[in-house]
């Protein structure tokens, strides 16, 4: 079977995936848990204020801010940017209205994670705290064989989403920008990571608290002045973003319309890409934080989600869409050409920027999945197989900045639609649980 042969066989697969009975069972899910805990989105800025409040006194491996400082550093990577841009240009634009709207209602669903996450959590002989999903499969429905699966699709899919989809993109820019051989930005990519990642999750926590904050700020009053610049397209990108999500020929403006579903579908992967709400990834390092309330961690939680899709990946975007517009002749068509084409439009700060955005996003992506695959590994055979994980971790950083991955944005569309689906159900089969303590928590 050859690469293509691959690589059709896997795009094929994550197309029936992620079909309407995909579609429904994520946005049902964030739309029920919405509903059911009274729109919890309206807590976001209680939930803000919580993040940088300490709970004292509470046990735990790192601080709040610390776990979701690396949750955000997983989630916050290509998705926020070249994923966006696939999306744009598989999609549509319309594209980017249901990535958003995937956040809005995903806030719920990352609360709802983080609560099982660390009412199900354990303590183990050593002191370290460890939750999730498997955690809330097997000790809240007594499904270990699922658990088992989730584990197994999260050690997998760390790989993909979190390794080699990030340091392939790195090396990438940095050779089409700067003309750094992808060998030399491999390296230096790979003694960075395992110099971090040897120091365990605390190690992770303590280089996000500092780094990841600064990282976002830069990238998203870079937007903002990109957006500036593209001031009279604005107003054009946004209304042409929430009509052509519902209307495929309404993408007009040399767009060439898609399907609804194709739409909708594109949207709606990039956008669990990015945020990973309903994946149950960020709930493995909830699980860590010191907290005496699961309700008060799923609060702190849930403002990924906020920060991740309705704020960065909305500014990307609306910078992409505005782009188009403003530039006729950039071919929207390559997802990852566009995103280049349309940062390098800005004179200056472009091409810096969509460089400094990709390298710190994508690296602090290959830290955060180090930590949810090691747990996963962890759950499946205790810590006996834990340091030959790291070193196939650290390995494939480089062999993914040096390997032509023709296959591996679909892989990771596959991949993160399994990864969701045991997840998935047991939010559904614990809704009740994760009302009764949202209901009965002073926190909320």
């Amino acid at each position: 079977m050859t690469i293509q042969d691959l690589n059709a066989l896997i795009a094929e697969a994550a197309s029936q995936l992620w079909g309407w009975p995909m579609i429904l069972l994520l946005l049902g899910t964030h739309l029920y848990l919405t509903v059911r805990l009274r729109f919890p989105q309206r807590r976001i800025f209680h939930a803000i204020r919580l993040s940088v409040t300490p709970d004292s006194g509470a046990e735990g491996d790192v601080s709040q801010f610390g776990a979701l400082a690396t949750s955000l550093a997983a989630t916050i990577g290509t998705g926020n940017i070249i994923g966006v841009a696939t999306a744009v240009a598989l999609g549509g634009p319309g594209a980017v209205l249901w990535c958003w709207l995937t956040g809005v209602l995903g806030i719920a669903t990352k609360y709802s994670e983080a609560l099982l996450a660390v009412k199900y959590r354990v303590r183990t002989s050593d002191g370290t705290m460890l939750g999730g999903p498997m955690y809330a499969l097997e000790r809240g429905l007594g499904w270990k064989s699922l658990a088992v699966a989730f584990c197994v699709l999260t050690a997998i899919a760390a790989f993909g989403i979190g390794n080699t989809v990030q340091s392939n993109a790195i090396s990438l820019l940095c050779y089409e920008t700067y003309g750094v051989p992808t060998v030399w930005t491999g390296a230096v990519l790979t003694l960075f990571a395992a110099l971090v990642i040897l120091f365990g999750v605390k190690g992770i926590a303590r280089f996000c608290t500092t780094f990841v904050p600064l990282m976002a700020l830069c990238y998203v009053l870079g937007c903002i002045y990109i957006l500036l610049v593209n001031g009279s397209y604005v107003w054009d990108a946004f209304c042409l973003i929430c009509r052509s999500a519902f209307s495929p020929e309404a993408a007009g403006g040399g767009f060439v319309g898609t399907s609804i579903m194709m739409t909708a579908r594109y949207g709606i992967a990039r956008g669990l890409f990015s945020n990973e709400s309903g994946m149950g990834s960020a709930p493995i390092v909830a699980a860590a934080a010191q907290t005496k309330s699961p309700v008060r961690q799923a609060l702190v939680s849930s403002t990924a989600t906020f920060w991740d899709t309705v704020v960065i990946c909305a500014l990307t975007g609306l910078v992409l869409v505005s782009s188009i517009i403003a530039y006729p002749d950039i071919d929207y068509h390559n997802g990852g050409a566009l995103t280049k084409m349309a940062f390098e439009k800005i004179p200056v700060v472009g091409a810096p920027l969509l460089t400094f955005g990709i390298v710190t996003f994508a690296f602090s992506t290959i830290l955060g999945w180090s930590y949810y695959g090691e747990r996963a590994v962890e759950y499946l055979s205790g810590k006996r197989y834990l340091f030959i994980y790291r070193l196939l971790y650290v390995g494939a950083i480089f062999a993914g900045a040096v390997v032509q991955l023709t296959v591996v944005w679909n892989l990771a569309d596959l991949l993160n639609g399994l990864m969701a689906i045991p997840n998935l159900v047991s939010l559904l089969a614990l809704a009740g649980v994760i009302v009764a303590e949202t209901r009965q928590s002073a926190d909320f």
